[in-house]
């Protein structure tokens, strides 16, 4: 059995971009750790689970390492050990090849302290596939499958792990097993259950990795959306499909998932939700204050409104989360919600409103970042207005008649981009507190 990785895995930890806690040096414990079958001899393969206690909150890892007598050529050593090189799972064929076929196979495997189980969902999964990291993710780690011939596979596998569905997995199924080619077709996923102090019962049940179809050489939206302002050219017709899209997503998930009338309480929550992300932003933007009476009386009159009934969403949908794949249209992904809140949060029940403000949040985001490009607030504007037509028409619920309650969840929206944006992108917060500007100047403040 491989050395306790605790010893050994905290300053390559600290380096990887999955790695919340960044600019600390990771205080481990190993809460569980689990054995896949390797077909390569010579290799075992571990998965461990590991709680970093540095600050905070525990934050739980999963860190799948693959123990060898020599050195991978062209892959990381993450620790040589007296035993041998320790290499990052998803850059080791033997360990890609092995975590497909627990899914494939429908594999339960008992480890220390925890059990793993394997679900095939749908689609064929050829032999023979080879595998890359695709780079550039921040939370998870996701690893494409492909050779010639072969119907292409991206696996995500979650690095930081949380008690209950994991809202990609869940959503996506869920949807594609209504019919819907809105979201790739789902291969299948991993699901584990470990022990957990923090939890009533003392064990925790999630999801560790979510397979699905790959659409290569496809845009995001943004990309598509961008490169259209940046040249000037009208995007109404897309932008008009792709409230479509999200119309039939959420008429989807309102058939097949559970939802709620929205009352008094529910909408009492929401505006508190709401208040609280002022707050909340104007302590970290003080300048935000003299907005502060517009942003109140625009969630005033969210109140005074009837809401849609509370439903399942995307949670955290902009441009970034859809994909132009040619003969198909719009494919909506990354079903994961708003990535600072807790994953109990992102599977509760929310208006469809949240997904309609992140969307058009989005245009703006598009014409804030083309900068002196002319007509790039006009273009934002044609974008929005299309966005909206193309949702009211598919969904019934009429966007413009329903203004007040879009713009408290657009202000919303806003604040939380301004929060971002002042700790990570400072030369980027004038596009939220435009939108904000905008926005209170619909109303009068009482």
């Amino acid at each position: 059995m491989p050395e306790n990785p605790s010893t050994f895995l905290g300053a390559w930890m600290s380096r990887q971009r999955w790695y919340a806690n960044k600019g600390a040096l990771p205080v481990l414990e190993e809460i569980g750790r689990w054995n896949l079958p390797s077909t390569e001899r010579g290799v075992t393969i571990v998965t461990h689970l590991l709680i970093d206690h540095t600050v905070g909150k525990p934050a739980l890892y999963q860190v799948p390492l693959t123990y060898r007598e020599g050195e991978l050529p062209g892959a990381e050593v993450v620790a040589t050990t007296a035993t041998g090189h320790v290499h990052d799972g998803p850059h080791d064929p033997a360990y890609t090849s092995a975590l497909l076929a627990l899914i494939a196979g429908e594999l339960e495997l008992d480890g220390d302290r925890m059990w793993v189980r394997g679900r095939h969902s749908a689609g064929a999964v050829a032999s023979g596939l080879q595998s890359r990291v695709l780079t550039g993710e921040q939370s998870n780690t996701s690893i494409i499958y492909e050779r010639e011939g072969a119907a292409p596979i991206i696996c995500k596998l979650f690095r930081a792990l949380h008690d209950g569905d994991n809202p990609d997995v869940e959503l996506q199924t869920a949807l594609a097993a209504a019919g819907s080619d809105t979201v790739p077709l789902p291969i299948g996923h991993v699901i584990a259950e470990w022990n957990d102090k923090g939890e009533p019962s003392g064990r925790a049940r999630g999801h560790l990795a979510f397979a699905q179809e790959f659409l290569p050489g496809v845009d995001d939206a943004w990309r598509v959306a961008l490169a259209s302002a940046r040249r000037s050219e009208d995007f109404s017709r897309q932008a008009r499909a792709l409230g479509v899209a999200t119309a039939r997503v959420h008429a989807t998930l309102a058939a097949v998932m559970p939802t709620n009338p929205c009352g008094q309480v529910e909408i009492d929550a929401a505006l508190d939700h709401m208040h609280g992300r002022l707050a909340a932003a104007v302590d970290e933007v003080p300048a935000l204050e003299r907005f502060g009476p517009a942003v109140r009386e625009v969630f005033a009159h969210a109140a005074a409104v009837p809401w849609p009934a509370q439903q399942r969403i995307h949670g955290d949908l902009h441009l970034g989360q859809v994909l132009s794949a040619p003969g198909r249209g719009w494919v909506i992904v990354d079903f994961e919600g708003e990535p600072l809140r807790p994953m109990r949060e992102r599977s509760r029940l929310d208006s469809p409103m949240r997904d309609v403000a992140g969307m058009l949040r989005s245009f703006d985001y598009v014409s804030g970042s083309v900068g002196g490009v002319p007509g790039a607030a006009e273009w934002a504007i044609t974008a929005r207005n299309a966005f909206s037509d193309g949702y009211s028409s598919e969904s019934g619920c009429d966007l413009r008649e329903n203004r007040a309650l879009v713009d408290a969840f657009e202000l919303d929206k806003a604040l939380y981009e301004t929060v971002y944006e002042a700790r990570n992108r400072p030369s980027w917060l004038p596009i939220p507190v435009g939108a904000i500007e905008r926005l209170s100047a619909r109303v009068a403040p009482a």
